[in-house]
């Protein structure tokens, strides 16, 4: 018997997915949160702080009260979704995105979100990556920011500031963060390959055997991954939330989201070097 051809790759240029951004705005499928913002420094770290913008406030919808049981990735919304990558995984539009051009990669079969990412996930998210650059990253679990059971990895094309600096930062004992964390610079050679999967995911495990987690788990604690091009940063988390505000691993990255502009002095006084304190593991 012959097996059947690979799916194509869908196309995921940049004005690929804009033209399925417009046609899910026209059709409704995409609901984007508009957002004003500001900057805020923290030992010289740079965060943006976004949130609802006021006059959109109205207009908004907010997602629908569902039951706890509910995936919306079995099946995907047929006008969020791109197509295949790989044999295991699909890669869709984020319904109600904060951020531009926010894409997830699901797996097709349900895997729950506090599984360990599998080289099958990183070779999946490292296609988009080794395309655009951007910034990938994973929440892994509902204390580490997780919206949805089902496993999804996620991407962005723009690196939030602290991301832009990560890589210049001391990372060792004089680290300016009091958390615990692991990173590793990753090798351009990893992305000229068609075994990328399998080196980003013996990067990961690495990291996970550094923080005291298990690699050969099959469920892991909290934490948060993000990845670049350029390097592979993990961060175990202990609560979810500082005061109302949810982080996740954007928080890390160093964009915050709070609901309304009346949060921000509050967020401003405790600074957001000490939100990330308070939600990750400490030294």
């Amino acid at each position: 018997m012959i097996a059947p051809a690979p799916a194509p790759v869908p196309d995921l240029s940049i004005d690929a997915i804009d033209r399925r951004l417009a046609a899910a705005c026209d059709r409704g499928a995409l609901q984007p949160i508009r957002t004003e913002q500001t900057l805020l420094h923290d030992r010289g770290l740079p965060f943006v702080v976004k949130w609802i913008a006021r006059d959109a406030l109205a207009g908004h919808r907010h997602k629908p009260a569902r039951s706890p049981h509910h995936n919306p990735f079995l099946p995907p919304e047929d006008a969020l979704t791109f197509g295949a990558l790989g044999p295991t995984h699909l890669v869709l539009l984020n319904k109600y995105p904060v951020m531009p051009r926010h894409l997830l990669v699901v797996t097709r079969a349900f895997e729950p979100q506090t599984a360990a990412i599998t080289d099958a996930d990183f070779a999946a998210l490292g296609t988009i990556i080794a395309a655009h650059g951007g910034l990938g990253f994973y929440n892994a679990g509902e204390r580490a920011g997780a919206s949805q059971d089902h496993k999804h990895l996620q991407w962005i094309p723009d690196l939030p500031p602290l991301a832009q600096q990560l890589a210049t930062l001391p990372l060792g004992d004089d680290s300016p963060f009091g958390f615990r964390h692991a990173f590793a610079a990753l090798p351009e050679v990893i992305w000229a390959g068609s075994e990328s999967g399998g080196a980003l995911g013996r990067c990961y495990r690495a990291l996970l055997a550094r923080v005291g987690f298990d690699p050969e788990a099959s469920e892991l604690p909290p934490y948060n991954l993000l990845m670049t091009r350029a390097w592979m940063w993990l961060i175990p988390r202990r609560a979810e939330r500082w005061q109302n505000m949810s982080i996740n691993a954007l928080g890390f990255a160093g964009s915050l989201f709070v609901k309304s502009r009346e949060q921000l002095p509050a967020l401003a006084e405790a600074r957001p070097l000490a939100l990330l304190n308070a939600v990750a593991e400490p030294v």
